[in-house]
């Protein structure tokens, strides 16, 4: 399926989120409480990728093809991954590291092996992610941010993960006294 196909069914999709979100979400810095599940990807996708480091491309690059799955999950809740993250529809560009639909499967469609990180993917997003923020949420003095991938918890800067094919990554923000209920697989569809 070519981008323009993809494009013309996504952009109105994506305008009625953007117009959605902006009135309903309850979305607040400092804290997860009363937080949107909705956290839009950035409408100016050339721009946050050209900040992730990632060039627009006219098309995809499939000499380097695998997937990784993105779950965010925030005091229980899970969030969207927004689909077309890396892809500018009104340019007709796309990254290497990229989202067909909300399934929060990462696309790594590149030219060459270079190392793509979940950072990057976050900036492109148009979402933070350190160790004191991810996406609108703060990480209060009484909550914990874990970052879980295959089952197994990472240590260190969480945008510095590089991903790999197949990763379940599962970013989870709740209570310093709860433990992570987490999936530590996914069932990637045949052919991904």
């Amino acid at each position: 399926m070519s981008i323009p196909k993809r494009a013309a069914i996504g952009l109105t999709a994506t305008v009625t989120a953007l117009i959605v979100t902006a009135c309903s979400s309850t979305a607040s810095s400092g804290s997860s409480k009363g937080f949107s599940t909705d956290w839009p990807r950035n409408p100016d996708q050339s721009s946050t990728a050209l900040k992730a480091g990632l060039p627009m491309l006219g098309s995809e690059m499939l000499q380097v093809h695998y997937h990784a799955h993105l779950d965010v999950i925030v005091d229980g809740k899970p969030v969207t991954v927004p689909q077309y993250v890396g892809i500018d529809e009104n340019a007709q560009t796309i990254t290497a590291l990229h989202t067909h639909d909300t399934s929060g499967v990462m696309h790594i469609e590149s030219a060459k092996d270079t190392p793509f990180k979940l950072g990057q993917f976050f900036t492109e997003w148009g979402q933070p992610l350190t160790a004191a923020q991810v996406g609108p949420v703060a990480i209060d003095a009484d909550q914990a941010l874990h970052v879980i991938v295959n089952g197994k918890e990472i240590a260190g800067d969480p945008a510095q993960y590089v991903l790999k094919a197949h990763d379940e990554i599962a970013v989870w923000i709740g209570a310093k006294s709860q433990t992570p209920q987490v999936p530590s697989s996914y069932n990637f569809p045949p052919g991904l």
